[in-house]
């Protein structure tokens, strides 16, 4: 096996994950689930170029299965036996990329055909720090409370089924809140705080379809309200009212 698990307590442990540089790294959180995260990796992986890795970080003492099958040259696994919240993992995954972009992409998002290609190519244009598959305009009407999807162009935010970053711009903004411990909204936040720092997010129709979600509709209630809560209560602490950092409206 050329590229082995690799197993750390903490997520400040984590080290390298590959020697190699690629084009773009996919980035893939999972706590709980594995089959969902193996189906679309095994996807990701049949849509895409050997120059695109693929980075699968575990949160917890999880019960493994096959997920030593998935491995391969282009394809790393590390575990965080301890746990660790989603913004720190993303953040530690983005800062260990070999490549000049990455794409956040949840466990339950299934590539149908090349997303890879698009995004990339308009992430190269240069114009852009962040390319997406669903985003949308923050509804200024009701108070920053909600995002209208207005379809392909230019957004102030996009969400982390299908993100892709231009790596050093995500970097030089901060990235994704470390108090994010729970994915929901955290894209949201991050997208106007890439806004802030005057980068522009593009939306894009692209063959991706998803599957059931289950850190949303399978995490226990409570708990993902709160944390959604608590996510989005900093964005209206934050932002609301910004709206000179909003992109053009349409």
């Amino acid at each position: 096996m050329s590229a082995p698990l690799k197993v750390y307590k903490r997520i400040g442990d984590l080290r390298k994950l590959s020697a190699k540089d690629f084009a773009a790294t996919i980035l893939i959180y999972a706590d709980g689930f594995l089959e969902d995260a193996i189906t679309s990796i095994s996807a990701a992986k049949a849509n895409s170029g050997d120059d695109v890795a693929i980075y699968l970080l575990i949160s917890g003492s999880l019960e493994l299965g096959d997920i030593a099958a998935i491995i391969d040259e282009r394809t790393y696994v590390v575990q965080i036996t301890e746990g660790v919240g989603w913004g720190e993992a993303m953040n530690a995954l983005i800062k260990l990329a070999n490549s000049p972009f990455v794409i956040v992409m949840d466990p339950s998002t299934i590539l149908t055909g090349d997303a890879i290609t698009p995004t990339l190519a308009k992430l190269s244009e240069g114009e852009f720090s962040a390319v997406g598959w669903r985003g949308g305009l923050v509804n200024t009407d009701d108070e920053w409370r909600s995002v209208d999807d207005k379809g392909v162009g230019e957004v102030d935010v996009l969400f982390s089924y299908f993100l892709g970053l231009n790596r050093d711009h995500a970097l030089e903004a901060g990235a994704f809140n470390i108090r994010a411990v729970y994915y929901r909204n955290a894209d949201i936040e991050f997208g106007l705080k890439l806004r802030q720092a005057q980068g522009r997010l593009w939306q894009l129709d692209l063959p991706l379809k998803q599957e059931r979600h289950h850190g949303y509709y399978d995490t226990d209630p409570a708990y993902r309200d709160e944390q959604s809560k608590k996510n989005y209560d900093r964005i209206l602490q934050r932002y609301r009212g910004k709206n000179e950092i909003l992109s053009p409206r349409r």
